[in-house]
């Protein structure tokens, strides 16, 4: 089974393309669909389980894959950018395991 991806942005952050190439290429390499859920801050529609995050955040089964938290009160980019395929691949290899 694979397990849920989620990727919480909003649009005018210059990392969300970064993290979705990362999320391409991890999941690719893996052998799994290179798909996922996207969550835009700025859309009604986002649930309040992800508006705490900052942008690009990429959840695996509902965890950050940099094993951060919420933490912000509005729209703010990640400080430490858009996460690497590397750190999307060990998350989803510890998901899959878990």
């Amino acid at each position: 089974m694979e397990p849920i991806v989620e990727l919480v942005y909003f649009g005018s952050c210059p990392s969300v393309g970064p993290a979705r190439q990362a999320l391409k290429d991890a999941l690719r390499s893996l052998g799994l669909s290179p798909r996922w859920q996207e969550w835009d801050l700025e859309a009604q529609t986002t649930p309040a389980r992800v508006r705490g995050y900052g942008s690009p955040t990429v959840l695996t089964g509902g965890r950050d894959v940099r094993r951060g938290s919420a933490w912000s009160e509005g729209l703010a980019c990640r400080a430490d950018g858009a996460p690497s395929a590397d750190e999307i691949r060990r998350a989803l290899a510890d998901a899959r395991i878990g």
